[in-house]
């Protein structure tokens, strides 16, 4: 699966398939995982991979799950990492993963307040009176004006 969503019809029912649907049995992942199903019994046991249960209390897999259990065999078998650590590394990826998605999120409500500042200030200035004129200060001199009327010729 590639994570997209797709829609089908099911007796007159539509429903989503996703990478998290849980549609494979015990046996299926096994062969999909290429591994033996204790295994899997196992490394459910262990918290590694926890597929979804049903009302009997089968296992049922995902694409993930599947994904999951190929990466937990590559990093026992491969690169020689024990289940503990194994788990450990599923667990900070699974937290990066959260925290990636709440940098997101509050990187978005970020967003929207500064537009929302934004029009609030436009408003603002859009209020202000045309006939005002910003008040400068002025610097305080020594000097000296003096101010006589002009002369009219009449005088």
């Amino acid at each position: 699966m590639d994570g997209r969503r797709r829609q089908s019809s099911f007796v007159g029912r539509a429903y989503e398939l996703t990478d998290e649907t849980p549609v494979y049995v015990i046996s299926v992942a096994a062969q999909l995982s290429g591994l033996h199903p204790q295994t899997l019994r196992q490394y459910d046991r262990l918290g590694l991979v926890s597929p979804d249960r049903t009302a009997g209390r089968g296992r049922r897999y995902s694409a993930r799950d599947i994904e999951l259990l190929r990466t937990v065999q590559q990093l026992s078998q491969d690169e020689g990492i024990n289940l503990a650590g194994i788990k450990r590394i599923i667990e900070l990826e699974n937290q990066v993963a959260a925290l990636q998605s709440r940098v997101a999120e509050l990187s978005s409500a970020v967003e929207g307040a500064a537009v929302a500042m934004q029009q609030r200030e436009a408003a603002v200035h859009a209020s202000y009176r045309r006939d005002l004129v910003p008040y400068q200060e002025v610097q305080q001199t020594s000097a000296l004006v003096v101010w006589r009327p002009k002369r009219t010729p009449e005088q």
